[in-house]
Formats: C-alpha cells, structure tokens, sequence
C-alpha cells in the first residue's frame, strides 16, 4: 500500500476521484478495518479473499455505486455486488495496482502473483520497452487489451506477460480509481476482460480470478504465513524456514486456516523464538 501514497488521480481524466474527492485515504481506512475485522473475529485467513462485508463510508460508498451510506462515519455493510468481495474488490488495492490517469492489467496481475499466490514474476530484462501511450486518448483509440497485445508481441515479454495479463485484464472492469465501468473511455467498446489462466482456465471477472485462487486455500495461506513470519520475526525469510513455513501451514488446514490458529503457530516457531547467529570460529551457524 505504500505504493498508493504515488498514485495522484488525474484530475482531467478522474475529475470524481482527484482534488478534494481524492479517495485514497478513505480507501486505505476501508482497507485497515476490513483486514482488522478479519483477524480480530479470528476468522480464516483465506476470508481476505471471500468476506462478503467492508466497511464504507459515503465518499467510498459513491464510489462502488452504493447509494444508501451517507456521512463521514464508516460501518460495516454486507456487499451485495460479488465483483467487490475481498481484497480483489477494494479500491485501496485497486488504486494502488494502477496508474494515475489508466489501469494496469500488469500491476494488477503482478499484485496477485506476487501478494495472494506468493509466486513473483520474473524481473523484466532491460531495455523492454513499455505500452505504447500515445496510443491512448489518440485516433487509433485502443483498448487497455489492444495495447497489451502489441506489448506481448515481443517474444522478450510473451512468457511472463501470458501468466499476468489474464489476472489482470480480469479486473479491467475497475478503473483506474476502482470505479466500475462497463465501456472503454477512450475506444468506446464494452471492456473485455476474458482470458485464459496458465492451467487453461477461462476468467472473465474479479469472481473468476477469486474462485481460482480459492480453488487452492492453500498457497493463499502460505503466503500469508511467508508474510506474517517476516513480520515477526523482522528478517527476510530463507530457504531453511520454509520446512516450518509448510508446517504450519499444514497444521492450520483443520481450522481453515483460522488467524489465532496461524499466530500461534508462528509465535512458537523456533524462527520467533531463537535467532540464528554466525560461529565466526568454525564458520558455521548456530542458535
């Protein structure tokens, strides 16, 4: 979310969403209480992804074209539009995987690559070229996926692009502010966000890209761990902590992965516990 502090709407292209109807820091409060409600009712990790609720006030509200909160106070409000359950739904996450003035499929792709699945892309080689954005807002008039398909073209981006693009384009029916839209500002066509996954699954929607990482509660929770160890423990995490990182997460299946039961489990890791410390005499490493 740091990320988000960068991303200043574009008042000429986002005039509902800049100045003083900026939404960041409402989404970012969205946010805290929702992942807050999460943990403090020890509920299962994997409901970042599949709670039904939020917590909004009316300058969010308006933004996912809820009309019924009104005022500066946040509650809670069970989510009747699917497309905006869990993180995927949440303009914070949204904002913060986009651009000042368009989306980006890529940002997007990569933030549940990397955040939800815990499985990075690769680091782009130098000298690849970026989308080509004088194509936008121009006579040819492309869509977000017109211009993602000239930059998959080049056989240097093809492979790393195929595993990104689907999850993002997914969620191309938010915009840049996280707003939904049905039709390209710029193109005039309804959005098209079909797509097929590595494993040849087809999405076409935030539900889709959800259902497929729920198929799979698993990778989910063990990139929470990964996440929740470094915290603890404040290091990065190394190859010798996975056995443990596994174990917990195997350990927390039979309460679906419920918060209390993953704290616990961290808490008394002999990762938070003891700190590993080099044997300067022998060269070795020792507790």
């Amino acid at each position: 979310m740091k990320r988000l502090d960068e991303i200043v709407p574009d008042q000429a292209v986002f005039p509902y969403a800049s100045g003083r109807a900026d939404p960041r820091e409402d989404f970012r409060t969205e946010l805290t209480l929702f992942s807050d409600s999460i943990f403090r009712d020890d509920r299962s990790v994997v409901d970042l992804l599949r709670a039904k609720h939020t917590f909004l006030n009316e300058r969010v509200a308006l933004q996912y074209g809820i009309t019924d909160v009104k005022g500066d106070r946040f509650r809670r409000v069970e989510l009747q539009q699917s497309a905006r359950w869990g993180l995927l739904g949440k303009g914070a996450v949204l904002m913060a995987a986009a651009y000042p003035n368009r989306t980006s499929p890529v940002l997007r792709g990569k933030f549940i690559l990397e955040h939800l699945e815990g499985v990075p892309p690769a680091i782009p080689p130098q000298g690849v070229p970026t989308l080509d954005e004088k194509d936008i807002g121009t006579t040819k008039a492309l869509t977000m996926r017109d211009m993602m398909a000239k930059h998959r073209a080049n056989p240097t981006c093809a492979s790393c692009h195929a595993v990104m693009d689907p999850l993002g384009l997914a969620l191309e029916n938010f915009d840049a502010t996280g707003r939904w839209r049905d039709r390209d500002r710029y193109a005039g066509v309804p959005i098209d966000s079909s797509g097929k996954l590595p494993d040849g699954t087809p999405v076409n929607s935030p539900d889709d890209v959800r259902n497929a990482l729920l198929r799979r509660p698993e990778q989910f929770a063990q990139t929470f761990v990964e996440g929740l160890m470094t915290y603890a423990t404040g290091r990065k995490l190394e190859p010798w902590d996975m056995p443990t990182v596994r174990r917990i997460v195997r350990g927390a299946a039979a309460s679906d992965y419920r918060f209390s039961t993953i704290a616990q489990s961290v808490v008394h890791s002999d990762q938070f516990r003891m700190r590993r410390v080099p044997d300067k005499a022998a060269g070795a490493v020792g507790h």
